[in-house]
């Protein structure tokens, strides 16, 4: 079992949720995070950490974000297969962040 970022993330980039992973299992993307399948130990600590709430575990993903599920898989083993390192440090989020967390209504 894995966790997933759903494409609530697109335009966020909130990495507060890294910080707290005891594994680096979040890989980075150009306008979102997404979670290598593999790597997640399901400890659920990146949940509440999330802004705006994109994160849930793979077999409680909202019906209208499943195709984030395999998102997450398919890309991050292409950016960890071209030797991308797991994002493990906060960083700034998107400029676009704050008006995307008011657009889902956080």
């Amino acid at each position: 079992m894995a966790h997933v970022v759903t494409t609530k993330c697109l335009g966020c980039k909130f990495t507060d949720c890294v910080e707290v992973c005891p594994v680096a299992c979040f890989y980075e993307l150009d306008g979102q995070l997404i979670i290598h399948p593999d790597e997640c130990i399901d400890c659920t600590a990146c949940v509440a950490e999330c802004p705006v709430e994109a994160i849930y575990v793979d077999h409680a993903v909202p019906e209208e974000f499943n195709a984030s599920t395999e998102f997450n898989a398919t890309e991050s083993l292409r950016v960890k297969a071209a030797g991308q390192e797991a994002i493990t440090s906060k960083k700034e989020p998107l400029p676009t962040a704050q008006q995307r967390k008011a657009e889902l209504g956080y």
